[in-house]
Order: structure tokens, then C-alpha cells, then sequence
């Protein structure tokens, strides 16, 4: 299993990514290695269509996924899993992958409220998904009722700010992190955007507390927010497909008007 090092709310520390294993069950799962706006740095990976899938008539959902730990292509193939086993029918997925400005960075997924703390770095996550969500846009026709992003550990923060900043996002399922609302923009603009928040109250990573302050906080804010609880601590556990599927589903039936 591999183990990576990131910085969670002040302090470092050492988790594991996701397990290694064979990759006979997403031989089927098409994807494409691509650059957002022929930016190199602003590497991507476009999953689906499936092959001779008809296009929904609005056009496909998307789901932006920023996976946590390091954020890096190693994920791939567990992102693919969660496309196959948990997007619904009809979606495309898209999975940035983080850049690694250098090799003393600890802020996985930069933002405009911490960007002057990474060394280097040319651009934001927010700028980052504005781009893949326009180069897949240009790709393939997308529903823009249906534009979501999924989010955990490392990467929660960056999703929390993505959805405060692009009109374009619709919902945000965020799980196991940490929430930093001095590091935000202004909470005002949550107002009729939809949260699923999934965490673990014996979490020893990314406190509990926080998720409960993101529900009270975003909520107060005019947002709306599901907190859903699951077992065993800071980590993706349990039936975590079909928990991923349900949140997408709340994320659908309550999602915000796009542009607004």
C-alpha cells in the first residue's frame, strides 16, 4: 500500500492512498490522458463516454473528481472504479491531476487563499477546474444542471472554494476533510448550493468538528447540506460506492441553478 505525506490542518502526516490492485475490472472503462486548454501542467484524465453510449438529450453530467493524498495519475484506476461502480448513467468524470510545483510542496491542491504558500505555483485548483470543465465542454455536450465535484481529504478545501467561485458547479460532495473558512470566499456565494458532506466521527485526521462547523456554517450561509456520518475513521470504508451514488443522487435532486 502506497503512503504519502500531506499537511491537514497544521501538522503533517502520513496516510495511505488507495490500495494497490489488478485492474481486470475497469478493462472496459475508456479514458483519455489530456491537456486542459493545451496547458501541460493542467493535465487530466477524461473518463467515459461508455462505448456506443447515446448522449442523455441535454447533454452528459459531469463529475470533477480531485482525488485526496498526493492527487496524483496513481488514482486513476480507483477513479475509474468509482465512475463505473458509482457515477449514474449518463455522466462523464474528469479527474485534474495535481500539480507538483516542487518537491518541498505540502499543499496538495493550491487556492487563491493559499496559493502565496506554494513555491511556484501558476495557477489555482479553482483556475484549474474552471479549464477542464470548459475543455471537456468542448468536447462533448454537458447538461449544466449536472456539473458536480467530488472531493476527500487533501482536496476538500480546494472543492470548498471551487464551488464558492465557479457558477458553473452545480454540487459538491466533499468527504473526510478539513473546512477553513479564513481560507475561503466569502461563504455568502454558497447560497442554494448544495453540500454532501460524508465523514466519520472517529476521524483522527480531519476532526469531525469541522464537517459539523461546514454543515452549520454553509447552512447559515443559505447553502443546502447533508452531513452523513459512516464508520471506521479518516479513510474510504464500508459500501463507499454505493454511499458515493447516493450522494451524487442528493447532489442531482437538489442541485443549484447553474450561473447563479
Amino acid at each position: 500500500m502506497i503512503r504519502f505525506t500531506l499537511l491537514v490542518a497544521g501538522a503533517l502526516v502520513v496516510l495511505p492512498s488507495a490500495p494497490a490492485r489488478g485492474d481486470d475490472d475497469i478493462k472496459d472503462v475508456s479514458s483519455q490522458d489530456l491537456k486542459a486548454g493545451k496547458d501541460e501542467k493542467k493535465r487530466y484524465f477524461l473518463i467515459g463516454p461508455p462505448k456506443d453510449a447515446k448522449a442523455p438529450k441535454n447533454g452528459y453530467g459531469l463529475v470533477v473528481i480531485l482525488p485526496g493524498g498526493p492527487g496524483s495519475a496513481d488514482f486513476h484506476p480507483f477513479v475509474k472504479r468509482i465512475y463505473k461502480n458509482a457515477v449514474p448513467e449518463g455522466y462523464l468524470a474528469a479527474q485534474p491531476v495535481a500539480v507538483k510545483w516542487t518537491d518541498k510542496q505540502e499543499i496538495v491542491w493550491p487556492t487563491e487563499g493559499n496559493k502565496k504558500d506554494v513555491e511556484g505555483a501558476k495557477f489555482t485548483t479553482e483556475e484549474f477546474v474552471a479549464a477542464v470543465i470548459e475543455d471537456v465542454a468542448a468536447r462533448h455536450k454537458i447538461d449544466p444542471q449536472k456539473v458536480l465535484t467530488l472531493s476527500w481529504s487533501s482536496s476538500g478545501p480546494a472543492a470548498y472554494s471551487v464551488a464558492l467561485t465557479n457558477s458553473k458547479v452545480t454540487g459538491s460532495l466533499v468527504a473526510m476533510s478539513v473546512f477553513k473558512p479564513d481560507q475561503l470566499p466569502d461563504l455568502k456565494a454558497a447560497k442554494g448550493k448544495p453540500f454532501y458532506l460524508y465523514h466519520s466521527p472517529d476521524d483522527r485526521v480531519c476532526p469531525y468538528r469541522m464537517a459539523e462547523q461546514a454543515e452549520k456554517d454553509l447552512t447559515k450561509a443559505g447553502a443546502k447540506v447533508k452531513l452523513v456520518d459512516y464508520e471506521g475513521g479518516h479513510g474510504w470504508r464500508g459500501p463507499l460506492y454505493d454511499d458515493i451514488r447516493a450522494g451524487i443522487e442528493w447532489l442531482e435532486k437538489n442541485a443549484a441553478a447553474p450561473g447563479k
